[in-house]
This record gives structure tokens, C-alpha cells and sequence, in this order.
């Protein structure tokens, strides 16, 4: 457990790093106390990624709408992907929160290493670190998420009270992000590969995950999407944009449950050898 202490000589606050790994109250009381730095990084990792930039926020809604419309015009017109709803909105709901999860997740999951610069100046709970950039993401996604509202009435997906869904849609989604950058974010610490396995991981989720195609266009294999941690999430957007539709709720407890085992599992490791990192580094 990492304390601030006072010796008599000199007479000066350092820092002492135990031989036991802090208790959970400990760690987490920690982290809380260090939230100030937290916002203050999250602010400027949101400064810094659209410094310059012409349109600057904007980017995170043209980004995702432009690869919504090119997904929508492939998987309508050349795949023909059978589906019973609007299905560019159901792309774009789709795409608004897969692109949120793809940008915040290698940049969690290879924030402890890239901000070895930072903490060996100062010393602050590094899981800080990991929720940073699921923070500043949500700036754009939020910009995203109102115009997916604006954008789906006209695209035949009425506004419906289901739109209210957004909100804990929102709040499953950055929960899974960060539970999941905890954990990747302090094996890749020892493992340097992990940031090349996201990667490649990644790639293979988004087809996996019914983004781009209703979990009925797979057949027999539909309900095995559902063990997805990211179905449960993406079909929270469709909820939200087009209104209830058969066997979500299944989707939905799986994310949840991962979400909680990766979590107590993010927090264990870096409770544990938070202060073995900077050995590491």
C-alpha cells in the first residue's frame, strides 16, 4: 500500500511503499481521493485529440456516420442482409456505440504503460490511467448519440419513450469499457503483446457482434451472439432507436455479469501490484 508519511528528517512528505498490497477499502478510498486528477486528465486527452482540428467534435459524428452509411449500403444492397426494421438506423445505433468501445478500449488498454512518463513523477492510483480515455471518449459519443436521435426520425425510426433506454444503454457500455480496460490495461504491464491481441481481437468482434446485421439473419447461430459481451450492449442502442423486439433481455445479464466478474477482477490486479508496475515499466 503506497502512504504519504512524514520523517523527522527532513521534514518532508514521501512516499513508502509497503510490502502488502492495499485492502480494497484501501485502494478504493485511494482512487476516490485522486478523482480531482482524474477529471484534469480526462480534460486534456479531450483538448488534445481535437486540438486543430477544423470541425473538432464533430469528427465524432462524422466518423461514425459515414461508416454507418457505408456498412448500411454494403450489408442493404450488395450482401443484402434480410431484416424486418429500418436498417440504417438500426446501423447507425449499432455503430454509435461499437465506435465508442473500439476507440476507448486500446487506449485503456495501454494507458498504464503509455503514461510511465506521468506516474514516475507523482504517485496516483494508475487504474486512473485506464479511466481516462473511457471518460473523454464519451464527449464525442454523447455528440454521436444526439444525432442518432435527430437522424433516425428521418430515417424512418420515430422518436419513441424507448429513446430513455440510452441513458443506462450509455452507463452498460462505459462500465464494460473501463471493467475491461482494467484488466487488459495491467496484463499488458507484464504481456506487450496484449495491445497487438486487441487489436487483432477487435477486428473479429465487430463481425461478431450485431452491428451491422439482426441476430435473426445468422439462423441457429443468433442466440449463441448473445454470450457476446457487446450484444448486450449494442442491443440496448437498437432498443433505444427502435423500440422492444424479441430476446434482448438474455443479451442484456450476460454483459451484466461480465462486466461485474471483469471488474472485481480489474480491481484485484491492480489493487494487488499497482505498486509493482513502475518494476515494469
Amino acid at each position: 500500500m503506497a502512504v504519504l508519511s512524514h520523517r523527522p528528517s527532513p521534514d518532508a512528505a514521501v512516499l513508502e511503499i509497503g510490502a502488502e498490497p492495499a485492502s480494497v477499502r484501501q485502494w478504493m478510498r485511494a482512487v476516490w481521493g485522486h478523482r480531482a486528477v482524474l477529471w484534469v486528465l480526462a480534460r486534456k486527452d479531450f483538448q488534445v485529440r481535437y486540438k486543430r482540428a477544423s470541425l473538432g467534435v464533430l469528427w465524432a459524428v462524422a466518423v461514425p456516420l459515414l461508416q454507418a452509411t457505408v456498412l448500411a449500403i454494403v450489408f442493404s444492397h450488395i450482401v443484402k442482409v434480410p431484416t424486418k426494421v429500418p436498417f440504417a438506423p438500426f446501423v447507425f445505433a449499432g455503430t454509435v456505440a461499437w465506435s465508442y468501445f473500439s476507440l476507448a478500449t486500446p487506449i485503456a488498454a495501454t494507458s498504464i504503460v503509455d503514461g510511465v512518463g506521468l506516474t514516475d513523477k507523482v504517485w496516483f492510483p494508475r487504474a486512473l490511467l485506464v479511466i481516462v480515455p473511457c471518460l473523454a471518449n464519451l464527449v464525442g459519443f454523447g455528440v454521436s448519440a444526439v444525432a442518432l436521435l435527430v437522424i433516425g426520425p428521418l430515417l424512418d425510426a420515430p422518436l419513441t419513450p424507448w429513446f430513455l433506454v440510452l441513458l443506462p444503454a450509455t452507463l452498460l457500455m462505459t462500465a464494460f469499457t473501463v471493467a475491461l480496460g482494467l484488466v487488459v490495461s495491467a496484463l499488458h504491464v507484464k504481456f506487450r503483446d496484449v495491445k497487438f491481441l486487441i487489436a487483432a481481437a477487435l477486428i473479429a468482434w465487430f463481425y461478431l457482434t450485431p452491428v451491422v446485421y439482426p441476430q435473426s439473419a445468422v439462423g441457429h447461430l443468433g442466440p449463441w451472439l448473445d454470450f457476446n459481451p457487446m450484444t448486450g450492449v449494442v442491443d440496448l442502442f437498437h432498443l433505444a432507436v427502435l423500440g422492444p423486439f424479441e430476446h434482448w433481455h438474455r443479451a442484456v445479464i450476460v454483459t451484466g455479469v461480465v462486466t461485474v466478474a471483469l471488474f472485481v477482477a480489474g480491481v484485484e490486479m491492480h489493487r494487488r501490484y499497482d505498486r509493482l508496475f513502475v518494476d515494469l515499466l
